[in-house]
């Protein structure tokens, strides 16, 4: 069976939770199993936000999961709380723009990104999680471009239809993000 595992994690306010719930609605129109475990601890004021998903091609056995195939982490509390989450098979992602620390795990790879400053410096900060989701599905090849797209017109169409420079907007940074896989800053 084909399962990936997936932690997000960051800081209230940097959309972990939409990045998830995108990713799981892709998943879910282009026929996969699907679980999304959101863990709102006190990120509302300043704690840090984790998402729990997986996305399979077979019914999905066990909701909680102890090692994930991809963590990706966007703070240094995130580091900090979702080490655990990591072995040897791991993938780890960390925003080098944000993060003061690189993982210390041993994990298959360490893979940092520039998303934070790249959002800021060249697009617009409120598209910051669109470039990590594009990193995330550059990353993981679970999913098709095709099938993200719709989940973010279904998520976000209406503000697209309102603003339609905001479309463009985001899948500019979605692209951006798949780019940053294969420039990553270091391995």
């Amino acid at each position: 069976m084909s399962r990936t595992k997936i932690v997000l994690a960051g800081e209230g306010g940097q959309g972990v939770q939409s990045i998830a719930k995108i990713l799981v609605e892709a998943g879910y129109e282009a026929g996969k199993q699907i679980l999304y475990i959101p863990n709102f601890g006190v990120e509302q004021r300043g704690g840090v936000s984790v998402a729990f998903c997986q996305i399979a091609d077979e019914k999905i056995g066990e909701p909680r999961f102890a090692k994930g195939d991809i963590i990706i982490m966007l703070s240094d509390r995130a580091i900090d709380r979702c080490t655990a989450y990591v072995d040897e098979n791991s993938t780890v992602v960390y925003d080098t723009s944000v993060c003061t620390k690189k993982p210390e795990v041993k994990c298959k790879e360490i893979i940092g990104v520039d998303a934070n400053r790249i959002a800021n410096e060249q697009l617009s900060a409120r598209v910051f999680n669109i470039i990590v989701l594009g990193v995330l599905l550059e990353a993981t090849k679970v999913l098709e471009l095709s099938d993200i797209k719709n989940a973010m017109e279904m998520a976000l169409g209406k503000k697209f239809d309102a603003k339609p420079e905001l479309r463009d907007l985001n899948y500019k940074a979605l692209e951006m993000g798949m780019g940053l896989i294969n420039t990553k800053v270091e391995a």
